[in-house]
């Protein structure tokens, strides 16, 4: 892939979700994009940066969450990369059975599939790539 469009790197503390999301508003801002995709790009974002600072990087203030976004004109590409060891989506459980239901955390990737055109995961050796896709 080419140089990102829009580049950041956090320290994994919740902190910092902040200025994931002064990001993420101000890259769609930049792309003029409208409301509706940039309120669930927003949403999916700070659900895989929440995702790699807490399971990827064990909120280890050592460890970096990186985000790329790549534009083109009819898709935006966003990689969020953590520090960790990586992890299983099938075995996450799914958050709209009935057992699941009232559980207070769980829907990020259920989220990231609602909202995204696409959602993936890539494991390196440097840690896990959660990439996004969405359709201009």
């Amino acid at each position: 892939m080419n140089q990102p469009k829009y580049f950041l790197e956090i320290k994994s503390n919740h902190a910092n979700l902040r200025e994931v999301e002064d990001f993420v508003n101000n890259f769609c801002s930049q792309l003029k994009l409208d409301q509706e995709k940039t309120s669930g790009l927003l949403l999916a974002v700070t659900e895989a940066t929440t995702n790699a600072i807490i399971h990827g990087n064990k909120s280890d203030l050592q460890k970096s969450v990186k985000i790329s976004v790549y534009a083109d004109r009819s898709t935006l590409t966003i990689i969020i990369k953590d520090e960790g060891k990586g992890f299983n989506p099938a075995a996450v459980p799914d958050p709209t059975h009935p057992e699941n239901l009232l559980k207070d955390s769980g829907r990020g990737l259920y989220l990231m599939k609602i909202y995204m055109d696409g959602l993936s995961y890539n494991q390196t050796p440097e840690g896990t790539e959660t990439i996004l896709k969405l359709s201009l």
